[in-house]
């Protein structure tokens, strides 16, 4: 069975924000890495096809799938690391309060892809506004 990683995407303010500090990890690392404290202790179903939904400024906007789970050496020290796909798939958004660590997400609840929407080239701050009117 799968399940999805939820986390707070802290400091950035769109996908794009996300997407350029990842171009310089996989600069660094080859491929985009999320250090963490805790490690998941149902790594194997986040490896069944899992991905990591990031939360934009109070809304799920993006998921990468993960890849691997192993250490990393960041800023922190040594940490659990969600390796990640380096696509950055963007998905229906879905407000999310915030929370601190990261938090499991079943498949069933986790957000559509956007591309699968008929609105996906609306901008960010235009999709994020009508999740808060409750019109998405």
């Amino acid at each position: 069975m799968t399940v999805h990683i939820v986390k707070l995407c802290v400091g950035a303010d769109s996908v794009e924000d996300l997407a350029a500090w990842q171009a310089k990890q996989i600069k660094k690392r080859g491929r985009p890495v999320c250090g963490t404290r805790m490690a998941p202790k149902r790594e194997a179903e986040v490896l069944a096809g899992g991905s990591l939904y990031w939360v934009i400024k109070g809304v799920i906007a993006v998921r990468q799938k993960i890849v691997e789970v192993a250490p990393v050496r960041d800023d922190h020290g040594l940490r659990c690391g969600l390796w990640l796909d380096a696509k950055l798939v963007r998905t229906t958004p879905q407000p999310r309060r915030a929370f601190q660590g990261w938090r499991y997400l079943d498949v069933k609840d986790a957000p559509a892809d956007l591309a699968k929407r008929s609105a996906a080239n609306l901008p960010e701050e235009l999709q994020r506004k009508l999740v808060e009117l409750g019109a998405w």
